[in-house]
């Protein structure tokens, strides 16, 4: 189940430091908007994810409350804030809303925050709960690229996941979002499910490459607590996820989506060019600023982080209040940032700018075959193959 970290109370008003909101929007400073829909048909037993089912929480008066917060959100960065150069609509299943709530929550963006020149926008769906007439609809709202939940192309392993669409059906939306217009289509796939074979997951990076995604993101499997998957484990119905075979499974992803004209510009993310790379995911990792909007959704604004209340009722009745529906905030020190900031760059392509601290370990690094020489020798920490297996190590060792 989803938790909240621990923080200091925000401010009622939801106020930022100024010191936050100072160079907002400058260069290097990208600025993206996140939705949280938290509704989904059934929650997949390896989720942990802060979701809903309709029965448990009613989506009435979610729409009135995004809006709601979107105009918080004005209020606290003021009117000098930039326009989001990025939005991504995420859960959830956000394609669980019908089309003309989506693109209402997207009138909202542009209202209240704006929205920049060929801003990319985004929603995460599930192949099931898209259709042509429905794509459609969103691409003429303005969205331009879609996040499907593949997962995998095996019956068995979906059924495993708890996933209730065909094994054919993501290809299938995915070829539908492209003739809808949309100009971006990802697949997201999950590898390391207990009862996959090597060649269900070789057969599922072959049916994804079928539909001719520009962007592919290859998660391993992570038994997280409180999750269905999580107590099967525990009772010895299901094995856990064995650590060589997530390596060999990663491998095999490198190899068949590389073959594919797909390179990784991120350890678990692969694109066609850079242009097919998702910007709102690159302003999480390269230290941008966005407002989260929903329940639970987390936000960052000049290294200061907070998150919502977890609950639709209790986000709702907040923002029904006139009040900020966060639920904590923090400000990491010096060292948890720079613990971060490495953390986040060394799992990019593009690297970590070494500083004078840290140039000694990389070559060490490099010597044990986890950074490649060539960009070490401009100063940056690029991991192999086998660093990106090991990236945890690496991280630690660069930060230490």
């Amino acid at each position: 189940m989803a938790r909240l970290p621990d923080g200091e109370a925000p401010p009622a008003d939801g106020a930022l430091p100024e010191a936050s909101l100072r160079g907002l929007g400058e260069p290097g400073r990208p600025f993206g908007v996140y939705v949280h829909v938290p509704y989904c048909a059934s929650i997949c037993g390896y989720c942990d994810f802060n979701t809903y089912i309709p029965s448990e929480a009613t989506p009435a008066g979610y729409g009135a409350a995004i809006r709601a917060e979107l105009a918080l959100a004005r209020r606290v960065l003021g009117d000098a804030a930039p326009r989001a150069q990025t939005v991504f609509l995420g859960g959830g299943t956000p394609t669980l809303l019908p089309p003309a709530e989506l693109a209402r929550i997207l009138d909202a963006i542009r209202e209240h925050i704006g929205l920049a020149p060929g801003a990319e926008v985004t929603t995460e769906a599930n192949p099931e709960s898209v259709d042509p007439v429905a794509l459609a609809a969103l691409r003429e709202a303005g969205f331009t690229r879609i996040s499907l939940g593949m997962q995998s192309a095996s019956a068995h392993v979906l059924e495993t996941l708890d996933r209730h669409h065909t094994s054919g059906r993501a290809v299938a939306a995915a070829r539908e979002a492209r003739a809808a217009g949309f100009e971006h289509v990802s697949l997201d796939l999950i590898y390391g499910t207990p009862g996959e074979r090597a060649e269900d997951w070789e057969r599922s990076l072959h049916a994804a490459l079928e539909a001719e995604p520009d962007h592919v993101s290859a998660y391993s499997l992570i038994v997280e607590p409180g999750t269905k998957l999580a107590a099967r484990v525990r009772r010895g119905e299901l094995p856990a996820p064995d650590d060589d075979v997530l390596a060999a499974r990663y491998e095999t992803a490198e190899r068949i989506l590389g073959d594919a004209g797909l390179r990784w510009y991120e350890v678990a993310n692969y694109a066609r060019t850079d242009a097919d790379r998702c910007l709102h995911n690159l302003g999480y990792w390269g230290g941008g600023d966005w407002w989260g909007a929903g329940p639970g959704a987390h936000s960052h604004v000049g290294g200061v982080r907070w998150w919502n209340v977890l609950h639709p009722a209790r986000w709702m009745a907040l923002l029904a209040e006139g009040a900020s529906p966060a639920a904590g905030r923090e400000q990491p020190d010096d060292d948890a940032a720079r613990l971060e900031h490495v953390m986040l760059a060394v799992r990019l392509r593009d690297g970590l700018e070494l500083d004078g601290d840290n140039r000694a370990t990389a070559a060490q690094l490099a010597a044990d075959g986890l950074l490649e020489p060539e960009p070490l020798a401009a100063g940056r920490a690029v991991l192999t193959l086998r660093g990106r297996l090991l990236a945890d190590r690496v991280t630690l060792a660069l930060a230490g």
